[in-house]
């Protein structure tokens, strides 16, 4: 979903690094991209400088591509001093990719939340040659359209050792409340759900940055899903805790490094914008529940538009997400159509 940038949110820095290139956001901070092989085509990188070296925030994904701008930048902008620390903020392939190539390769020391941990790496060592038959009766209980199901049982399912590499035991944990150092900097860590389970943010204690990861975006919302892994889960209600425990943080000093698009201001109005997306979903989507749908029909309600391509099945498991959440809070009813869907309708 996503959200136009109003008048208070600025972005100083109105155009990215290109490949191989770095901008300097603040002092010892250096901004950098990689590519992304999808429609959000770039993943934020974060490069703090202290006497013995670097330490990255998050990694982008684990393919030759990003090995290559990750080479031209330690070749380049970064020559002289190592990568020593890398932070990842949350599990998901675009920061947690090649994680394990710092650890393997560079010697680097791996910092993450246990749950970001112990998801990347179970995901990496389940590679399945077919799509697993509770992700099958998943698909088939969301709704998913009968063409988009018939291709993707006759396809090799994404697997995440395909686009993250093996991580090695160990690891260095950070949980709420902790306060680490890096960047000539005291971070207190803040942790966030919804998008992720269990995602880091950091808030400086010396100056006015924050590391906001894909809890904090200045003009998308990140995508909160359901998947067959827990279905019956409500991570809805998780973002709105979330959300609102950092407004509380927020004021407009702050200066967010997110981890797509550009680093911005305004984060009191953003969180207000974060959560009211949602609110405004949800009241849409009861309206179009006044008549049974499957998750798969509801599209158009929560995203005001049709979703097809590569996006269908980000925007299913959204689907699922608000329905899940609704459902928990007692204000729709569900039933099992004769071809196993859920057909879903507002009480």
């Amino acid at each position: 979903m996503t959200a136009s940038i109003r008048p208070g949110i600025v972005t100083p820095f109105p155009e990215a690094p290109g490949p191989g290139e770095v901008i300097a956001v603040a002092e010892g901070v250096l901004w950098a991209r990689l590519p992304l092989p999808m429609a959000l085509d770039h993943v934020n990188i974060y490069l703090f400088e202290d006497a013995d070296g670097w330490t990255a925030i998050d990694t982008g994904i684990g393919t030759k591509r990003s090995k290559a701008a990750w080479t031209a930048l330690l070749d380049g902008p970064l020559a002289g001093k190592p990568v020593v620390r890398v932070i990842v903020t949350h599990h998901h392939p675009d920061h947690v990719g090649l994680a394990g190539w710092f650890q393997t390769d560079h010697g680097a020391e791996l910092i993450c939340t246990r749950t970001a941990w112990l998801f990347a790496r179970m995901l990496t060592l389940d590679e399945q040659p077919q799509v697993a038959p509770e992700t099958e009766a998943f698909w088939r209980s969301a709704g998913m359209a009968p063409d988009i199901l018939e291709q993707r049982l006759s396809e090799r399912p994404f697997n995440f050792a395909d686009v993250v590499t093996p991580l090695p035991l160990g690891f260095t944990r950070i949980a709420e409340g902790d306060v680490i150092r890096f960047g000539g900097r005291a971070w207190d860590v803040r942790i966030g759900n919804g998008h992720a389970p269990e995602q880091a943010t950091l808030w400086s204690r010396d100056d006015d940055l924050v590391l906001g990861a894909d809890q904090l975006l200045p003009s998308i919302s990140p995508n909160i899903g359901v998947y067959a892994t827990e279905p019956e889960a409500d991570p809805l209600s998780d973002w709105f805790d979330s959300c609102q425990r950092f407004a509380d943080l927020a004021e407009d000093r702050h200066f967010v490094l997110p981890g797509h698009k550009l680093p911005f201001t305004g984060l009191p109005l953003r969180m207000r914008q974060l959560e009211d997306n949602h609110h405004g979903a949800l009241a849409r989507l009861r309206a179009h529940l006044a008549t049974p749908q499957t998750a798969g029909d509801c599209f158009l309600p929560l995203f005001k538009r049709e979703i097809g391509g590569s996006a269908y099945g980000l925007a299913l498991v959204e689907a699922v997400a608000h329905l899940n959440h609704l459902l928990k809070r007692g204000e729709l009813r569900r039933w099992r159509r004769d071809d196993g869907a859920w057909l879903w309708q507002a009480l």
